[in-house]
């Protein structure tokens, strides 16, 4: 049964007679009373009493389009509702994302996003930490590395690249740096989670093959920020993805090590593990 058959049966109530209902749904008389001689037969009783001069329900027929007209208020209630939420998107909007990437990259676009979606409360939980997206209760997230496994919905975001940078203090105190193997022998700040914290990658700008090179120093630091003030600072050698270092490179407060002689460059290769894309993890709640 469909719920135009039953609107069309209150519409016949209200309305008094098929002709009526007809012109207003732009129809012949005849399929209005089709509609109504179905409707009769698929509930198993005489909905409206006709005669030659008028039309009117039937005690039975009057019970029943008084229960359901409430109910397809609601139905039609509810889809608007919906359709209202699916063009201005509401509620809370739980996402996490480290904490360098929430303040370079998504707190200056946030009051963009705010004023386009009024509605959105943005509970932002910015952390260096890989949280529980299940247990956590988190709906978004940003996260750089290789695809997830499991049941998420990944898009990816952005694409990145790393660079070796130092301040020029540095430079002019310890002297340059002519190829990567140097940073062996070079104080360099230390990213404290794997694949960064002993070794850095590289491979030559028209290579394939990536090599390794073994990296020490005395200052070990868990948040990308707080590595690159410290490379301001002069305090060493600093692996960094070029997004928080651009304004830096453009400023002249940092330089990137293996630009200096353009006949020496060398590339960054991501550690094992990690890929140069930026993916947006949507949690797919399960039902």
């Amino acid at each position: 049964m469909e719920l135009s058959t039953l609107k069309t049966a209150l519409l016949v109530r209200d309305l008094g007679s098929f002709a009526a209902v007809a012109r207003l749904l732009d129809l012949d008389a005849s399929s209005v009373s089709r509609v109504i001689a179905q409707l009769e037969q698929d509930v198993g009783f005489r909905m409206f009493q006709r005669s030659t001069r008028s039309l009117a329900p039937t005690s039975e027929g009057e019970l029943y389009l008084n229960r359901i007209a409430p109910l397809l208020e609601e139905l039609d209630a509810a889809g608007d509702e919906a359709r209202t939420t699916a063009i201005s998107p509401r509620g809370t909007l739980r996402m996490t994302v480290s904490i360098s990437f929430a303040q370079e990259c998504l707190l200056p676009v946030l009051p963009e996003f705010k004023e386009r979606y009024p509605e959105i409360d943005v509970e932002l939980l910015a952390s260096d930490s890989n949280l529980d997206l299940r247990a956590d209760g988190i709906d978004l997230a940003v996260r750089f590395g290789s695809m997830p496994k499991g049941d998420w919905i990944v898009s990816k975001l952005m694409t990145t690249r790393y660079r070796a940078v130092a301040s020029p203090e540095y430079i002019e105190r310890t002297g340059p740096v002519h190829h990567p193997n140097d940073l062996s022998e070079r104080e360099c700040i230390r990213f404290a989670i794997p694949g960064f914290r002993t070794y850095w990658q590289f491979r030559e700008q028209d290579g394939v093959e990536a090599f390794a090179v073994p990296i020490g120093g005395a200052t070990v630091i868990s948040n990308a920020l707080s590595i690159r003030s410290a490379a301001r600072l002069g305090m060493g050698i600093a692996l960094m993805p070029i997004m928080l270092v651009e304004r830096d490179l453009r400023r002249g407060t940092l330089v990137d090590l293996f630009r200096i002689t353009p006949a020496q460059r060398h590339l960054l290769k991501q550690p094992p593990g990690l890929s140069t894309r930026a993916g947006l993890i949507c949690h797919r709640r399960s039902g």
